[in-house]
């Protein structure tokens, strides 16, 4: 007979294209795992939103059926834990009603607003407040949009909310901010997380509309009736404030103390290096890490693995990989069809630039490039170039993360690409740095669950890691890889400013054409 936990916490995880509940034990083993699907909307060129009713659906599903799984009793649950994707502006009212889909991370659509605010507001300001360039990827831009376009919406919404926050108000009807998704205002100073009112003003927007941030462990509320209805948890179970996704998935996976860094292989790709103190660079992302105390220097590509998702989708193939997987995967089924490929992909360099580009180089109009085709390129060759050139970005953004003062020892990978040994050797020969895969698939609910143990029960941060958190496998730089990777790595690094002009004439000429 399964022995019942005596106490439970559960970890959200509100993603790109879907959400994952995680429950786990005292100890920090799983217990039960579900998952839910929703999708991206592209309404115009630049435009990447959602409707985080689906967020606040998927969390509800998958919290039931976690719940109905039998791992566990319900009220044994002692927190919940939920992080959420970056950079949202949700407009809800008094009641928690979503006003309006929110642009989310991968869309640009402000970028004449930053510009304009740019003109009044100088760089230089906001970079010492907030630790980060004004983008049209943050939230900041967004506000401005929502009270420029959509002016009804915006007239009626008492809160803009993150992703992590508006699911935790549709579970406690409370709305919150806390400080791991405050790097997205730039009005909140990212040294001490607190609203600067005078900046607000400079930018136009009423603070006013921000709750007060707090620690992202900190308890928020309870689950509503309804909430507990829907999802067959105690009405009263306790809800932290959660935080951002890379954050929640750098304390999964470990990343507490200076110069540990995640390496993500997500939707998105990147990496986040732990930091004592904050330490801003124009060219890369500063947030405050989910613990107390601690900063994260992060670098952030478009399109990790979405970038693989895409070749599959345009190819045709997405359907067939899916069904000749026999359970091993699409990334071990991509991952075989790019091992039959040469390093280098016989000369096939690939940009991942597919919806603009974040860190370093913030160029929205920036575009996806296959460079040195030729009629005998097949699809390993396709396949390879997207990985290699994946691992080009992250080493790009780790380079500008050195110069600016970082240390990185190692890299500690998650993500669903760490499921490829291939994707995991590449980045550690072209980094030139040893990399360990998590040994927790799910390190980023998991972080969400630990914040939960934190806030609840008084567990430390540091105990958790030491406790919950166990490596993998791991992947040594090859000196002879390396070494090539390093010629094509500097012409990967030339292609970006010879084709910019190009890029930019092109996706000038893509809006034109959609008027």
């Amino acid at each position: 007979m399964t022995r019942t936990p005596a106490a439970v916490y559960l970890g959200v995880d509100i993603g790109t294209s879907g959400c994952r509940c995680l429950a786990v034990d005292s100890e920090g083993r799983t217990l039960a795992v579900a998952e839910y699907q929703y999708p991206l909307h592209n309404p115009a060129p630049g435009w990447v939103e959602q409707d985080a009713n689906d967020w606040v659906a998927g969390a509800f599903a998958t919290l039931a059926e976690v719940c109905a799984s039998g791992a566990f009793e319900p009220a044994a649950v002692r927190g919940i834990g939920v992080d959420g994707q970056s950079w949202a502006a949700v407009p809800v009212d008094e009641a928690g009603t979503i006003l309006a889909n929110t642009p989310i991370w991968m869309d640009t659509r402000a970028q004449p607003i930053c510009e304009e605010l740019l003109e009044r507001v100088p760089a230089a300001d906001i970079l010492a407040l907030a630790g980060n360039r004004l983008s049209p990827s943050y939230t900041t831009a967004k506000v401005v949009w929502f009270q420029r376009n959509q002016p009804e919406a915006f007239a009626r919404a008492r809160w803009i909310l993150q992703c992590n926050s508006v699911v935790v108000m549709g579970l406690t009807g409370v709305a919150s901010q806390e400080h791991s998704q405050g790097y997205g205002l730039h009005f909140i100073d990212v040294a001490t997380g607190e609203v600067d009112a005078g900046m607000a003003a400079r930018l136009g927007i009423d603070p006013g509309l921000i709750p007060t941030p707090v620690e992202p462990s900190a308890v928020v509320g309870g689950l509503t009736p309804a909430a507990a209805r829907a999802t067959g948890l105690p009405a009263g179970t306790p809800v932290v404030a959660g935080g951002l996704d890379a954050a929640c998935g750098t304390l999964g996976a470990g990343v507490l103390r200076p110069g540990q860094t995640q390496e993500q292989g997500g939707q998105a790709g990147g990496m986040s290096i732990a930091m004592a103190s904050p330490a801003a660079d124009e060219r890369l992302i500063l947030s405050r890490h989910v613990v107390p105390g601690c900063w994260l220097l992060q670098g952030g590509t478009v399109a990790g693995s979405a970038s693989l998702a895409w070749l599959t989708r345009v190819a045709g193939e997405a359907e067939r990989l899916a069904a000749s997987a026999s359970g091993r995967g699409i990334f071990e089924e991509v991952s075989a069809l790019a091992a039959a490929a040469p390093l280098g992909a016989d000369g096939l360099v690939f940009l991942p630039y597919l919806s603009g580009e974040r860190s370093p180089l913030w160029d929205a109009d920036a575009r996806g490039a296959f460079v040195g085709l030729t009629l005998s390129t097949g699809r390993g060759q396709l396949y390879r170039a997207v990985m290699e050139g994946v691992a080009f970005a992250l080493r790009h953004n780790l380079e500008v993360a050195t110069a600016a003062g970082a240390h990185v020892a190692e890299l500690l990978a998650i993500g669903g690409a760490t499921r490829s040994p291939l994707w995991m050797q590449v980045k550690a020969d072209v980094t030139g740095l040893p990399l360990t895969v998590s040994a927790n698939e799910n390190a980023t609910p998991l972080g969400a669950a630990m914040l939960a143990a934190i806030g609840t029960d008084g567990h430390s941060a540091d105990d958790l890691v030491d406790r919950w958190v166990s490596r993998g496998v791991s992947y040594e730089p090859d000196p002879a890889a390396a070494q090539l990777y390093d010629r094509l790595y500097s012409t990967y690094a030339g292609l970006y400013p010879a084709m910019a002009t190009g890029m930019h004439e092109l996706a000038a000429f893509a809006r034109l054409e959609k008027r």
